[in-house]
């Protein structure tokens, strides 16, 4: 029987667009195994982190088939998979929508694994939400940011 793992997530932008950041909790029930992840970028939107955090909980599992629950505050993220719609935007190749190369990123590593959504409230003392909120914050407000180069574009002038 594989591993159950929880991997909790939130993302952060002050701006909207502007310097943003992600965090993931990551946690193997039943052990005490645990493992944080953030990462700042210099220009982007709170849409995006909150996927890109999803993106690299699911990317950092070893073994295929794992079983996952994600727990994040991001109606955006939650209610696009849980409701089907991601599906429908790749079948018209995102025509139209926004942050389709995270998209299509998420697609590839979600089919990966068994994974399911748990949608929380923000900011509503959920202890590993608020730590994700925290490592988020933190990344947006570091010194060297990374940059967000589908968002920001391709010119190594920005």
């Amino acid at each position: 029987m594989p591993h159950e793992v929880h991997i909790y997530t939130d993302g952060a932008a002050k701006g909207n667009p502007g310097p943003s950041g992600y965090g993931v909790v990551m946690e193997l029930v039943g052990t005490p195994y645990k493992r944080e992840f953030f990462e700042g970028f210099r220009l982007s939107t709170n849409n995006r982190m909150e996927l890109l955090a999803v993106i690299v909980g699911l990317e950092k599992l070893k073994k295929p088939k794992t079983k996952v629950l994600v727990v994040s505050d991001s109606k955006y993220v939650v209610d696009a998979v849980e409701k089907r719609w991601v599906f429908q935007w790749e079948k018209i190749n995102f025509k139209a929508k926004k942050n389709p190369d995270l998209w299509i990123r998420f697609l590839k590593i979600y089919r990966q694994h068994q994974v399911n959504f748990q949608w929380v409230k923000g900011h509503n003392s959920h202890p590993q939400n608020e730590r994700c909120d925290e490592l988020a914050v933190m990344a947006s407000q570091q010194e060297k940011l990374s940059r967000d180069v589908f968002y920001e574009g391709l010119d190594s002038s920005n």
